[in-house]
């Protein structure tokens, strides 16, 4: 977990301090430098930002910028929306993106052939994916996004993940005063409160546009953050993952795009599995503990003319995971259904690719490695709400889905998905064999009588369906 999970700011365009700024920047390497890309400004005593951290939200403060700072100081303390600045976020987020990747990469509009190659290698792969699994394709369409467009298209998902431990920041923040005090002090809550969404707005903006110049398509975090029924890809960060890999460029194409239609396939036809992660999310953010004594002390001593003195106590870890038995279920609940779903994806991928992709073995290593060993997605969440959102059991949870692909065929390894309780448990990991041949649960029956009482003509789930509700012909009656 990240020691200051919630400090905020933004790296400025430009050195504050003009000419002399840049070359102490070419001197040092520039700004925040890519060994540490959540590092929000107030890093240090002596880092950017530090004696005026407002100026790393504004840009360098020279008198023909200082209309436009002024003006975005404004929006942030009149903001009177919910517990993010999400205008902001999008704003910043652009902004970000538009800088550049530290290695010099810029963002640029999709070409036609790159589009044309990103819907061919979806057709392909889900062509391919017929064979590895029963659920048919759940990629009405297949899109190739710049960065900028991943930002656009993923913003409303963040904002399902990220306002629940919000909220409760937001709340403590006008709890913290004696009851009798909360009217005498309502401009100074209001104020905080506002300054309070502009500074998530601020982290989650810069945050999201760091994972934009990394993330390869729309599922990269095990979580559907894109459109349902939308497999994407994202040429340019393709291209920067295969550079390194001296594996032809339309393999690894071809290669993640099977990972993305088969993430895309899950979550079409397993209708309550988004909601389950997402509640497993919301579960974890609900025990999100806030110092309470830290921030009594933060509004004692809060001046409405130094508001970066609440900027760095939000900086100094003030939110903190509660030790409960409640909360270490919600971990482990949410790390298994994270395992699950990658395990799924790992294993279907490498039956479908193995047999006719020689880069499959090498391809499938690198995202191993990649989703398991702490990468943009776990950087961005514990940036965000103090949480590693990362599949810790990957390889057990592949191992065991291989092994039901064995003992009971391709079908019967994804009937487990039709119900929850269905699905192997973090103690399953452990002893797959076990679980592989332990009598197979039927929930038929309970789901024909949950949907007559619902009013429904039919006991089935939507797990092997169509979008549009129509039964697939290879197993629906």
């Amino acid at each position: 977990m990240s020691d200051t999970p919630f400090g905020f700011g933004l790296p400025p365009e430009e050195p504050e301090n003009g000419d002399e700024g840049k070359k102490k920047d070419q001197q040092s390497g520039g700004g925040q430098g890519p060994a540490n890309p959540f590092a929000f400004g107030l890093s240090g005593a002596g880092g950017a930002g530090a004696d005026n951290p407002l100026a790393a939200m504004f840009g360098s403060l020279n008198p023909n910028d200082l209309g436009a700072a002024f003006q975005q100081l404004g929006q942030m303390l009149s903001y009177e929306g919910g517990p993010v600045n999400w205008d902001m976020a999008k704003q910043i987020a652009r902004q970000t993106v538009s800088q550049g990747t530290s290695d010099g990469t810029k963002d640029a509009s999709v070409s036609p052939g790159e589009r044309s190659a990103v819907q061919e290698a979806v057709r392909l792969a889900d062509l391919w994916l017929d064979d590895a699994t029963s659920l048919p394709s759940g990629s009405g369409s297949a899109v190739a996004w710049s960065r900028a467009e991943w930002v656009e298209a993923t913003l409303p998902v963040w904002k399902e993940l990220v306002d629940p431990v919000a909220e409760r920041v937001g709340a403590a923040m006008g709890d913290v005063l004696p009851e009798e005090m909360q009217a005498m002090a309502g401009p100074l809550i209001g104020m905080m409160r506002s300054m309070g969404g502009a500074m998530f707005g601020t982290q989650i903006g810069q945050a999201v546009g760091v994972l934009a110049g990394e993330v390869v398509g729309s599922t990269d975090i095990g979580l559907p953050l894109g459109p349902a029924g939308k497999a994407a890809l994202l040429p340019l960060n393709i291209e920067a993952l295969g550079k390194d890999l001296s594996v032809p460029k339309e393999e690894v194409r071809l290669y993640l795009a099977l990972r993305e239609a088969a993430h895309q396939r899950l979550f079409a036809h397993v209708p309550w599995l988004r909601s389950h992660l997402f509640g497993a999310v919301e579960g974890y953010a609900r025990g999100i503990k806030v110092d309470t004594a830290k921030l009594e002390d933060v509004v004692g001593q809060f001046d409405p003319q130094n508001p970066e003195e609440l900027q760095q106590a939000l900086q100094q870890g003030m939110f903190q995971p509660e030790d409960t038995p409640e909360q270490k279920a919600a971990l482990a609940r949410l790390e298994t259904a994270l395992a699950l779903v990658e395990g799924w994806v790992d294993a279907v991928v490498h039956a479908a690719a193995k047999p006719r992709l020689g880069s499959a073995d090498a391809l499938r290593e690198t995202l191993r490695r990649r989703r398991a060993s702490g990468g943009p997605a776990e950087q961005t969440f514990a940036t965000l709400i103090g949480l590693e959102l990362r599949p810790r059991r990957l390889r057990d949870a592949s191992r065991l889905w291989a092994s039901l692909t064995d003992a009971r065929g391709v079908d019967g390894r994804d009937g487990l998905w039709a119900h929850p309780d269905m699905l192997p448990t973090a103690s399953d990991l452990d002893d797959p064999d076990g679980f592989v041949h332990r009598e197979q649960l039927d929930f038929s029956e309970l789901d024909k009588m949950l949907g007559e009482a619902a009013g429904g003509s039919t006991g089935k789930t939507d797990l092997g369906k169509k979008d549009d509700g129509a039964a697939e012909d290879d197993g629906a009656e």
